[in-house]
């Protein structure tokens, strides 16, 4: 019988206590933790284990995590990491997902809603064959990884979730709670504008210059793919 290794989650946390404590609900809930306490580790850590997800604390000593997380993306490190912050401002949620981060979590956290964001980003890929198609837009699912004119475009995983949300209806309106719902799993950021940042994103990499608009705004409704 194989043995599946559980998924290892690296911490990175400053304060020793609470890096500890997020290690044992971590454990305890049967995933892999690993510490580390600074940047520097922190970046070998990720470098030699690859670990499925990053817990990073927006404030570390030496560099915040936020340069620590534009870093991480800006060598390819496609995993998700949730950022650990004290504010909860829409400046400051708005300059986790600019760095690359995935979600974030409040300080003090709890155990409850903490490991609930982790398997929500954890759970395993139901069908890892599957492809999705929009004109010369393509989705690998088994990769994560768009294809747009036979070019290969790498995404952030709430990228990769919300592009295959849209690529899943395509032509059809689709309304800020919607997708709110169906790729944040929950009401994540309320009135912000998170999905407003993502989808910016998305047209960053999917639509170069000179090519006709695929994600299409839809005023006082939503968003829809649909050819220009």
């Amino acid at each position: 019988m194989t043995v599946v290794p559980s998924p290892c989650v690296l911490v990175i946390e400053t304060d020793e206590s609470l890096a500890n404590q997020l290690s044992c609900d971590l454990q305890e809930a049967g995933y892999e933790s690993i510490l580390a306490h600074d940047a520097t580790s922190g970046l070998q850590y990720c470098s030699d284990r690859q670990p499925a997800l990053i817990v990073l604390d927006r404030m570390l000593a030496g560099e915040s995590g936020l340069s620590l997380c534009k870093n991480l993306r800006s060598i390819g490190m496609r995993s998700p990491v949730l950022i650990l912050m004290a504010r909860d401002t829409v400046d400051d949620r708005v300059a986790c997902l600019e760095a690359g981060a995935d979600d974030y979590i409040l300080k003090p956290y709890r155990s409850e809603d903490f490991l609930k964001l982790i398997r929500l980003y954890l759970k395993p890929d139901v069908d890892t064959t599957e492809q999705l198609r929009f004109g010369d837009l393509i989705l690998d699912i088994a990769t994560r990884r768009a294809i747009h004119g036979g070019r290969a475009i790498d995404l952030t995983m709430k990228e990769f979730e919300l592009l295959k949300f849209l690529m899943e209806h395509p032509r059809e309106v689709l309304t800020r709670e919607q997708i709110l719902e169906n790729v944040w799993g929950y009401d994540f950021l309320g009135e912000s504008n998170v999905i407003e940042v993502y989808i910016r994103y998305l047209r960053l990499k999917i639509e170069d210059e000179g090519q006709k608009r695929l994600i299409q705004t839809v005023r006082g409704v939503g968003y829809v793919l649909r050819e220009s």
